[in-house]
């Protein structure tokens, strides 16, 4: 067995819902993040990747089935470079880097190219089809941007809640305030416009040009102004009474991100050496509606595989789906909630599903090497149930 690695990583900014990326299709954006991401070793030889592996929550649409070869072939790749697209919803983009990294150590890999794309604008309405020809009642388009759809009768009612109803329910299991979440958000985008301006953001991301005159070079959901106060104002979303509102959950979004991934003896191929390792990997599962929670013990499992404790663990990217569910993971891994998110999270940057994980991964190893310390973990709660969550290891060393 050998080590893998993380050599570099990129994503586009991410885009509003019907925002300035609504004219992209999702092969295409991920055609994008592959070339650019490519253009940062210069020197890899792209025949020279064993596989691609991608992530894709949706695949109903324009993401054809797997968008992970169409966007291969769309960036021009050698067509003797293979691809898979893998679907764990919010966690596509972030399994994809585990099955990849396990490729690599176990030796059936030397480089692979990993990442994940979401159009949640352009997902389509799809219809079930008729057992036979022509029914004679109505049928109805059902939307397949977001959570449950087509659901089988089979399946018990406590699991199919709306996502929001089941982070209703753990605001209500552990007691999780609505001025908790809204401080929560506020700070979500404090810290992204602050990392923007600051430029950790330059070169990790790459601007989208839809058409001529129109070029997306930041994250399109921040808002820099933001306040608990001002977010205390919104309404409910799921409950009359109820604590998560459009402000303090992470909104529908566009985006792709992509990672490379390599052994250490890659480094030749790549032209570079890299900047961390995959050191620990976690994946667990829980009841559907406590999905969560479940990036919980998704981390207590990748830091017993890496052999550390919370206690080593200086950064931590965990994605926002709702700022009730973070919380709860930050109060059950009681850590310094100030190492979480530090450069804003998914409330202010957005959540495209495919492309989530990519993105955590590479903020993960850009802290990592701006603040020269040691050890993070990146974590990531997946509807129906499910967390993985990745211990990356700074190369340069660190003591913690």
């Amino acid at each position: 067995m050998t080590d893998s690695y993380l050599y570099s990583a990129a994503r586009t900014p991410f885009g509003k819902f019907a925002g300035t990326l609504a004219d992209v299709r999702p092969d295409d954006l991920a055609a994008q993040i592959i070339s650019a991401t490519l253009a940062k070793t210069p020197a890899l030889d792209p025949a020279d990747i064993g596989d691609v592996v991608w992530g894709n929550a949706n695949g109903a649409g324009e993401d054809n089935r797997n968008v992970g070869r169409m966007a291969v072939l769309l960036a021009g790749l050698p067509t003797s470079v293979p691809a898979t697209t893998v679907n764990r919803l919010c966690g596509s983009s972030l399994d994809a880097a585990l099955i990849a990294s396990r490729a690599i150590e176990s030796g059936d890999a030397d480089i692979v190219l990993t990442g994940g794309v979401e159009s949640m604008t352009r997902a389509p309405w799809v219809l079930p089809k008729p057992e036979r020809s022509f029914p004679a009642g109505n049928v109805t388009a059902v939307s397949t941007t977001l959570g449950w759809r087509l659901i089988n009768e089979r399946m018990p009612k406590d699991w199919t809640v709306s996502l929001g109803e089941a982070n209703e329910q753990l605001a209500d299991l552990f007691d999780i305030s609505r001025e908790r979440q809204d401080q929560f958000a506020a700070r979500s985008h404090l810290l992204a416009d602050s990392a923007w301006n600051a430029g950790f953001y330059d070169e990790l991301t790459v601007p989208v040009t839809p058409r001529e005159g129109l070029t997306l070079h930041r994250d399109e959901g921040i808002r820099p102004g933001s306040t608990a106060e001002k977010l205390a104002a919104l309404k409910p979303a799921f409950r009359p009474d109820g604590v998560i509102t459009a402000g303090n959950a992470s909104p529908l979004s566009d985006g792709a991100s992509a990672v490379l991934l390599g052994s250490g003896s890659a480094a030749a191929a790549i032209g570079s050496g890299p900047l961390a390792r995959i050191a620990g990997r976690g994946v667990s599962a829980v009841d559907p509606q406590m999905f969560g929670y479940a990036p919980v013990e998704a981390a207590h499992r990748a830091l017993k595989r890496a052999g550390i404790s919370w206690s080593d663990v200086a950064a931590v990217e965990l994605n926002e789906a709702f700022a009730v569910q973070a919380l709860a993971c930050v109060d059950a891994w009681d850590i310094d909630p100030q190492i979480v998110n530090a450069k804003g999270g998914a409330i202010a940057i957005g959540h495209p599903l495919g492309a989530s994980g990519g993105r955590l991964l590479g903020t993960l190893a850009h802290r990592l090497q701006e603040s020269g310390q040691r050890w993070g973990v990146a974590a990531i709660c997946i509807g129906v149930g499910q967390a993985l969550a990745v211990v990356l290891e700074n190369v340069a060393g660190g003591t913690r």
